[in-house]
């Protein structure tokens, strides 16, 4: 049975109430090697020692506004939630996409648990991507202060990025007409990327803007505009919504019903076919960082042009991106290359060909390889691994457990383990038995024993772990019990 679309009654006192609906999906291909499936790039600290998703909450400290929602992939569910712990920032609820369906499935589902929070207000809602730069936060804010009185009268506004040259990897947006004395615009069109040419043309006509996928708009406006343009879309989210699950801060809609969602954007379903489009010019410093390119242009440089992380010497080398994760990069006489490594992998790109990076992850997925979604450090809830070695029957492991975390009641058929704890208190169970194990102390698990590791302490617990057998792949985990509801 589908939900109705409850507007709730504005009285004459009250303030609007703004809740940033944050998007943190995607697998951010084009960033490879350092982003990866399950560790894509609004999870990294690429322009500060923040992660994106952590600078992206940062920025709302200049608006009042109401904790955020966030939305995410079910992989990404328990790095969100570590980021955000961190980072000291409040958030509503995790929304857990059971598969990713676009922007406009995502934005729905977000609206109607706004409503549901906030029974008694309309809030508007402030969408905004997890893995955007924006330098000057300032003219960020003023955008938003400046779109604001449009939202509430029922307008959906979008921001256009004032651009900076004729750009052909992002969408334009042209604008018609002014809106009083505001900066407020009609969108006139939303047109796709085009070729250098027409980016051209656009730039010198002074009246195309990037489209930066960033929207303001009133939650119950989002709703009927979409039950208007698309409305299977709003059916299937309501229908998803109402038969959610919620498990303490994540939100899970149904998936049965969700994954029979059509897919689609924001801009197909909603903007592109309202006459309530209003655009708000914003220039921001702003970049999606869809690219290396994209990234060293928003970078520090030297006085060569070059963007030097980690430990690196360049000789004669002008206008490269140069990361280092942990090994000596040394280069000699480069102009415009790209260099990236990471810990199992190291890229070299021209420039002017970093878009095809996605074409080398297609590779590596069609292959079976590892590199494409894993790095060799892999984040848990309860901490994260690092693959030291392996062979043919072995395997070694450094693991991390956060104070107070515990891994699932599991066992293996295939591997045997070897613990080792290097510092820290470990709470270990075997079969019926449980005990503590300290510094430079070791237990056995044989192949088929149930066990469990947890850090009873309030410093993290590092060991080392051995693992031997015939197979030795993550598959091979029976959970009995999970505190994260993985089992």
């Amino acid at each position: 049975m589908e939900v109705s679309i409850k507007v709730p009654m504005k009285t004459p006192t009250t303030m609007p109430m703004i809740v940033p609906v944050i998007m943190a999906g995607g697998s951010g291909t084009r960033l490879w090697p350092l982003s990866r499936q399950l560790h894509p790039k609004q999870f990294l600290p690429l322009v500060s020692d923040k992660t994106m998703l952590q600078e992206t909450c940062g920025r709302l400290l200049g608006i009042d506004h109401q904790p955020p929602l966030f939305i995410c992939g079910e992989e990404h569910r328990f790095t969100v939630a570590e980021q955000l712990r961190l980072g000291g920032f409040e958030f509503s609820h995790i929304i857990l996409e059971p598969e990713g369906r676009n922007t406009a499935p995502a934005v729905a589902l977000a609206a109607l648990q706004a409503l549901k929070n906030n029974s008694q207000h309309d809030p508007v809602l402030l969408v905004l991507a997890a893995d955007h730069v924006i330098k000057d936060e300032q003219a960020f804010v003023s955008a938003i202060a400046a779109a604001l009185p449009f939202a509430e009268q029922g307008k959906l506004v979008t921001f256009g990025i004032v651009p900076q040259s004729p750009e052909t990897g992002y969408g334009y947006i042209k604008t018609g007409a002014s809106l009083g004395e505001s900066t407020a615009m009609r969108v006139d069109e939303f047109v796709e990327k085009p070729d250098r040419a027409t980016a051209e043309s656009y730039l010198s006509s002074g009246k195309y803007l990037w489209n930066s996928g960033m929207f303001l708009f009133k939650a119950s406006q989002f709703l009927l505009e979409l039950e208007a343009q698309q409305p299977e879309i709003l059916s299937v989210c309501q229908r998803a919504m109402s038969k959610a699950s919620v498990d303490v801060d994540f939100i899970r809609p149904d998936t049965e019903i969700f994954i029979t969602c059509p897919e689609d954007s924001i801009d197909y379903a909603v903007m592109e076919k309202t006459d309530a489009a209003v655009v708000i010019p914003m220039d921001c410093g702003w970049s999606d960082v869809g690219s290396w390119s994209a990234l060293w242009e928003v970078s520090e440089k030297d006085s060569n042009g070059n963007t030097i992380k980690g430990d690196v010497l360049a000789l004669d080398s002008n206008d490269c991106f140069i990361q280092s994760d942990g090994k000596l990069i040394a280069t000699i006489g480069l102009k415009n290359v790209v260099i990236v490594e990471s810990d199992d992998a190291i890229m070299v790109a021209d420039k002017a060909r970093v878009q095809e990076v996605k074409t080398i992850v297609a590779q590596l997925k069609d292959q079976g390889r590892p590199e494409a979604s894993l790095h060799r450090k892999v984040y848990r809830p309860w901490g994260f691994y690092d693959s030291i070695d392996s062979g043919e029957r072995f395997q070694v492991k450094r693991i991390v457990v956060k104070p107070g975390g515990r891994l699932s009641l599991q066992m293996h058929h295939h591997r045997a383990e070897h613990w080792i704890v290097v510092s820290g208190t470990a709470m270990v169970t075997k079969g019926e038995k449980e005990f503590i194990l300290s510094e430079n102390e070791s237990t056995y698990i044989a192949i088929g024993e149930i066990h469990r590791l947890e850090n009873p302490g309030t410093i993290p617990l590092e060991m080392i772990e051995v693992q031997s057998g015939s197979y030795l792949g993550e598959d091979d985990i029976v959970r009995l019990e999970d505190s994260y509801g993985r089992s």
